[in-house]
């Protein structure tokens, strides 16, 4: 019996303990519902600012996006433009945000600041590609779908993002360029200018006719569609070399035809000095043995 008046015992004092919790429990909240209703609304309000600012940073960066798109601005400058509209409205939202909770705002831009000044000396690289980006975006040397050759490479532009340049090679490549490696050297815009130069050197023997030769090379460009009569192709010895005369063919056209027309004279202007006898000789050495 003893044992039960024990366990009994336990029981009602777990009761009577849980019940005094219980009861402090509504004790604190009826003592402090104004502070619970407060924090709970601005907790509502904070979320709903997040969920609103960022479909309106969408929704704006989308108008931004169509509007630029239909003014005829390079496809570059519009994604460039809209990403960068779309972060500084988010950065506000967030900020509007903590500011419904209660964070000091002053205090978190001063940590903003601090931490990146502390981010931007780590990441000097990062930066220098967000600045040479902003200097590709306002100079455009280049547009999404020309051809440009640029720090060790060359390939179609697809798009010119907030770090990097993103590039499609000849043989289907997907290139990834830093802004501040294509802005630090050289860049070879070949889609820019309407019309290009073809430039062939072309090696004949010294027996051959340069007149004859001439003439045979200004018929294969006569026959040659796609070649510009103006500027007027040029045909011209170049060089006396050690085993040949070389010539220079210097034909105009349009950018697009480069490399078809290019390899179809190649062809052409062999075939040509094949019919017409003249040779194209080998690099060759007289050799003379004293006995």
């Amino acid at each position: 019996m003893s044992e039960e008046n024990g366990a009994v015992n336990s029981v009602a004092e777990a009761i009577e303990k849980n019940m005094d919790i219980l009861s402090n429990s509504v004790t604190w909240f009826a003592d402090n519902q104004d502070l619970i209703i407060g924090y709970a609304l601005n907790i509502i309000f904070a979320i709903c600012t997040l969920v609103i600012g960022m479909m309106v940073a969408r929704f704006v960066a989308g108008t931004l996006h169509k509007i630029l798109g239909k003014r005829g601005f390079d496809s570059t400058i519009v994604d460039f433009v809209t990403r960068m509209v779309r972060y500084v409205i988010v950065a506000f939202v967030i900020i509007a945000s903590l500011s419904k909770l209660g964070v000091e705002t002053t205090s978190f831009v001063a940590i903003i600041g601090a931490a990146g000044l502390a981010v931007g000396l780590a990441l000097q690289g990062s930066l220098s590609n967000f600045a040479s980006g902003i200097l590709i975006i306002a100079l455009r040397p280049f547009k999404a779908g020309e051809y440009i050759e640029a720090a060790g490479t060359a390939g179609v532009v697809e798009s010119v993002q907030i770090f990097s340049t993103t590039l499609t090679s000849p043989d289907n490549k997907f290139v990834v360029v830093p802004n501040s490696a294509i802005l630090g050297g050289n860049i070879i815009n070949y889609s820019r200018k309407p019309t290009r130069r073809i430039d062939l050197i072309i090696g004949v023997s010294y027996n051959a006719d340069l007149a004859q030769t001439k003439a045979v090379l200004e018929s294969v460009l006569n026959n040659t569609k796609g070649i510009l009569p103006k500027p007027e192709p040029t045909i011209a010895v170049a060089e006396l070399a050690d085993s040949s005369v070389n010539l220079v063919v210097r034909p105009w056209v349009n950018g697009p035809d480069y490399w078809p027309i290019r390899f179809e004279l190649m062809e052409s202007i062999k075939n040509a000095l094949d019919e017409a006898g003249i040779e194209i000789p080998y690099p060759q050495m007289d050799v003379h043995m004293d006995k």
